[in-house]
């Protein structure tokens, strides 16, 4: 029986491991966390076959740009003199073009698509994630936002998604859990949502029932090679063989891929949430506050509420008040019943998401190295397209052909 080790414990690595162990090879995972937070646990929870569009986009650029110098912004990029920054920006600028976008919307579809029936399947299984179909709900405040809004649906729609455009009072009467204060809404109806926390419990008790090994609190410090393959993996914990090697080590990536020659170019997007517990009036149905960019998820009696893109690096552990103070003035300006306060520092979560520069994640056998397997930078949608992302890293390894056209997902 192959062994496959895992490098990486979030919701990828874990997704992965589901699959391989259901394929019946012996599976091992190593993270260097006690794999209990991460932005496997403190996202937004949305599983959004909506989101067509990559991050690398025309007019990202010179939004980017005016954001910078906007201390309460949803996107910034912290400036520093690295290389690494600068070849991605690079590279971004490159694939920042209406030819790349056009490429990558439906191949973001059908991987979203495969992971929402993968996501149906856990349910039926065992729904105690609340996993919940209510889509998403794009709300707007201002003509030009409306205006990109009513485009981008219309390219979800000649994807095949069920789209409604609603007016100031469609959004009320739909969205009755607390007012609105809009000028009109987006309806995603493809779109779902579950509890991030109560998804990643289910998983790894599921992945215990396979007998996957979980290494928590391991690095992984180098790689054994013989000739053009990884022969072990060696950890602070000791060397494990490895037939195979998956590395889905998200922000983390770039460094370990550096130990085996192998350049990824992903970049730390860090983002911030809380939560409100047991919350009185809250949303009923996930939406996303265009204007400041803000997520907005219902999680059984839980509200969620997430935001910001800051480009950065994993050493950066600050939490910025001003980015938080921007997600928090959005929320009352969208939801002026809400009164949501500035949330403490210890109620505050932060992670860092694996930013490509082309939008696009990275989900594909190794050119040199013959038994290596990536899967990172899905960004801000690695809950969303987890599943996905195991089942075709599962059907690489056991040499089937893949569930979706992988050649948008190359390195």
């Amino acid at each position: 029986m192959k062994k496959i080790g895992i490098v990486g414990g979030g919701i990828i690595g874990l997704c992965s491991a589901y699959y391989l162990a259901k394929e019946g090879y012996e599976v091992s995972v190593f993270d260097q966390s006690a794999m209990d937070d991460g932005c496997s646990y403190g996202n937004a929870g949305m599983i959004v076959p909506s989101h067509i569009i990559p991050l690398a986009q025309p007019g990202m650029i010179a939004q980017g740009m005016r954001w910078m110098f906007d201390s309460q912004s949803p996107f910034y990029v912290k400036p520093r003199f690295n290389t690494d920054l600068l070849k991605w920006g690079l590279q971004f600028y490159k694939h920042a073009n209406s030819s790349h976008v056009e490429k990558a919307m439906p191949a973001l579809h059908h991987l979203s698509m495969l992971s929402k029936e993968l996501y149906q399947d856990f349910a039926r299984e065992n729904n105690s994630f609340f996993y919940e179909e209510k889509g998403l709900l794009m709300l707007y405040k201002s003509d030009k936002v409306a205006e990109e809004m009513y485009h981008e649906g219309k390219e979800a729609e000649r994807l095949g998604l069920e789209v409604d455009y609603l007016s100031k009072a469609e959004v009320a009467a739909l969205e009755t859990g607390t007012k609105t204060e809009v000028t009109g809404g987006v309806h995603y109806k493809s779109d779902a949502h579950l509890y991030p926390q109560h998804f990643m419990k289910f998983i790894k008790e599921e992945l215990i029932r396979l007998k996957v090994e979980i290494h928590r609190h391991t690095t992984v410090k180098d790689f054994h090679f013989e000739g053009n393959k990884i022969t072990k993996i060696a950890t602070d914990k000791g060397t494990f063989a490895a037939d195979e090697v998956v590395l889905a080590a998200g922000s983390w990536s770039p460094v370990l891929a550096k130990k085996l020659n192998v350049s990824i170019s992903v970049l730390p997007g860090k983002g911030y949430s809380f939560t409100l517990k047991d919350s009185d009036q809250k949303p009923a149905i996930p939406s996303i506050l265009c204007e400041g960019k803000v997520a907005v998820t219902p999680m059984n009696n839980d509200i969620r509420f997430g935001g910001t893109m800051e480009i950065t690096h994993t050493g950066d552990t600050k939490i910025n008040t001003g980015r938080l103070q921007g997600i928090v003035t959005t929320i009352n300006d969208f939801y002026p019943e809400m009164q949501v306060e500035m949330p403490k520092t210890a109620a505050t979560w932060f992670g860092f998401r694996p930013c490509t520069p082309s939008g696009m994640p990275v989900i594909t056998r190794d050119k040199k190295i013959v038994n290596l397997t990536l899967a990172t930078g899905h960004a801000m949608m690695g809950l969303s397209l987890a599943p996905a992302t195991g089942k075709i890293v599962t059907e690489i390894i056991a040499g089937k052909t893949t569930s979706v056209d992988t050649k948008m997902f190359q390195l």
